[in-house]
């Protein structure tokens, strides 16, 4: 079974993180779950409640880490998924997480990105000319470097997929499992 690499990190937004994780299940695939070291991490909800302008966080689910990034042989892995949440922001700086999402990129993988997630691979500067959704307050990170901001809830472009955050679990996931699996039956045939 192909393994695929959930990135997270404490404060990782809960649905960003599970949803895909149930999918490549699904799929055949096996998910990894990443973080800054060995241990069980605390996940979050997010929503803009009905007269906010900012987002309210609750505590939702933990979920163990399987391989702490210094760990990561990113050959053995067949895509890789960068989580939402508030994560991002402090485990974008890890010089592991940037070699494995270097990584990616350079190999051409199937990619999946949703809402802060784009944060890493945007300070691992992989985002140049690349079209990406994100959420709204995250345009910034992505277009001071060299991203192209798309309000979309699924945007395609090439190997990355990316949607802005998980209300759009449903348009964006779907295909960048479709890229997994295209990819492993590609493998299989040669």
């Amino acid at each position: 079974m192909e393994k695929v690499l959930i990135v997270i990190g404490d404060a990782s937004e809960t649905l960003d993180t599970m949803y895909p994780y149930y999918r490549l299940q699904e799929a055949g695939f096996q998910p990894v779950v990443t973080a800054p070291e060995q241990r069980r991490y605390q996940m979050v909800m997010h929503e803009v409640k009905p007269g906010w302008t900012i987002t309210k966080e609750w505590e939702g689910y933990t979920i163990d880490c399987d391989v702490p990034f210094s760990e990561v042989n990113s050959e053995e892995y067949a895509g890789i998924m960068f989580s939402g949440g508030r994560a991002p922001e402090y485990i974008r700086y890890d010089k592991d997480l940037v070699r494995i999402t270097r990584h990616f990129f350079a190999a051409n993988k199937p990619i999946a990105s949703v809402c802060h997630g784009v944060e890493i691979p945007a300070y691992a500067d992989c985002v140049r000319g690349r079209r990406m959704a994100t959420v709204p307050k995250c345009q910034f990170d992505l277009e001071v470097c060299g991203g192209i901001f798309v309000d979309e809830a699924c945007v395609i472009d090439g190997n990355l997929v990316s949607g802005r955050t998980f209300h759009d679990n449903g348009h964006y996931v779907g295909p960048w499992i479709e890229m997994l699996v295209k990819a492993r039956d590609a493998a299989v045939v040669t």
